[in-house]
């Protein structure tokens, strides 16, 4: 058996007490009691609990990629993201999740969605996780949709102008970063050798 495939489970902590200090319609913050394997107590351990997330990197039928132009307000700066948001208590799941916030953010309806995987923003405070997603075919169909809090321009981009956004540092978003690599890997525009 390879080291890869071997259980790491009695690394494991075991909750002793979880208790809710803070409760919003998409953001809860708990504060636990941890026991770890020697015996240990861990507390206060703090832990956020956030809705799921998607992303995709999104291209249009001619290939041009679809990208987010925003501020976010936490960083104080506008940057360059993918598409992509919260899942919500109506989408049936992710990739009817992922549809409706593409459609929402851009107007682009896609033929295909392609899962990529999943990725944790923060695996030591974050309890939630962002599915990555490819999408292929885009057509514009409406214009966009946005939630009142939201202020978007859609970019469209080449490949080549993405990578060189890539080279030159200007995408900050570490998740939308690592589904830009698997998307990239997907559509065998990244190679490396095992």
């Amino acid at each position: 058996m390879s080291s890869l495939d071997k259980s790491y489970d009695h690394l494991k902590w075991k909750t002793v007490d979880s208790t809710y200090i803070y409760q919003d319609n998409w953001f809860n913050a708990r504060k636990e009691t941890a026991q770890k394997p020697d015996g240990s107590l861990v507390s206060p351990y703090y832990v956020l609990d956030y809705t799921p997330w998607v992303t995709a990197l999104a291209l249009t039928e001619d290939n041009k990629v679809i990208l987010a132009v925003q501020y976010r307000h936490a960083l104080g700066e506008v940057g360059y993201e993918l598409p992509g948001g919260c899942v919500d208590a109506t989408d049936a799941d992710l990739e009817t999740a992922i549809r409706r916030e593409l459609l929402e953010e851009t107007g682009y309806a896609f033929e295909t969605v392609h899962y990529l995987g999943r990725i944790s923003p923060n695996p030591s405070t974050n309890a939630n996780l962002m599915h990555m997603f490819i999408a292929t075919g885009g057509r514009l169909m409406q214009a966009q949709a946005l939630d009142a809090n939201e202020e978007i321009e859609v970019l469209l981009i080449s490949i080549e102008e993405l990578i060189q956004l890539i080279e030159e540092k200007r995408i900050v978003q570490s998740m939308h970063l690592s589904t830009i690599f698997y998307a990239l890997r997907y559509l065998g525009k990244l190679d490396y050798k095992l």
